[in-house]
């Protein structure tokens, strides 16, 4: 693309969908500058200028131009360098309806019921949020199966849209059982998505961008410390 590219991710390290950026610009090869955020504390003046209505990150700055929301910077990406590496979204039209589907239930139903019931007191709450956690698996389970066709991800032989979508949010799963000694992906309930997440989480192009399991435990536990204090 003739003089070389400026492309800047703004991110914070423990971030699942700071993770998505990060992988889908290794898939394509991307050299680009990274910048630690402080969400707690100060934040940049350039994360309040490129992202001035949510303030929050991955921002994506390319020629100077913010692209913001980690699944709309995952498709950016994706057009932007479709010359370089595999195409992370499905060329066909209902593969493509179907991931970004799913990535949306991922988005606004699973991973936030997860959340919900790190957060809540409520025991009741908790166990009915994972109840619903646990049901939705079977859900993305099938999804699995349906989609991959037999093949190591749901993009088939490579890493696609929906494998970086939900995949990014397995290093948190993996540090909250670790942390809380539940089991959350059950390989008696759902043996195809438990392969497929260790194939993900061991991944090269994975594997170098996302944090480590031992280190986000010890972010959690400080955080819930922090959290129980303050409350």
């Amino acid at each position: 693309m003739g003089e070389r590219e400026e492309v800047k991710l703004l991110g914070t390290w423990y971030s699942p969908v700071v993770a998505r950026a990060k992988i889908a610009l290794r898939l394509k090869s991307v050299d680009y500058d990274y910048f630690e955020e402080d969400l707690f504390g100060s934040k940049s003046e350039l994360l309040l200028k490129s992202n001035p209505v949510h303030k929050k990150v991955p921002v994506l700055i390319h020629n100077n131009k913010p692209i913001l929301e980690s699944l709309n910077i995952v498709e950016y990406i994706d057009e932007t360098w479709n010359a370089s590496g595999p195409s992370i979204l499905p060329s066909h039209p209902h593969d493509r309806s179907q991931a970004r589907f799913w990535s949306a239930f991922v988005d606004d139903k699973w991973f936030p019921t997860l959340i919900a019931t790190t957060i809540t007191k409520s025991e009741n709450a908790k166990a009915k949020g994972m109840e619903e956690v646990g049901e939705w698996l079977l859900l993305l389970e099938d999804a699995f199966i349906s989609i991959s066709k037999g093949e190591r991800f749901f993009g088939g032989e490579v890493i696609g849209f929906m494998d970086i979508c939900l995949g990014s949010f397995l290093v948190i799963l993996k540090a909250r059982e670790k942390l809380k000694g539940e089991n959350i992906l059950d390989k008696s309930k759902t043996p195809s998505l438990c392969k497929w997440a260790n194939e993900f989480l061991a991944d090269d192009t994975v594997k170098n961008v996302v944090p480590e399991i031992d280190r986000v435990v010890k972010f959690m536990r400080e955080f819930e410390a922090e959290t129980q204090t303050r409350a």
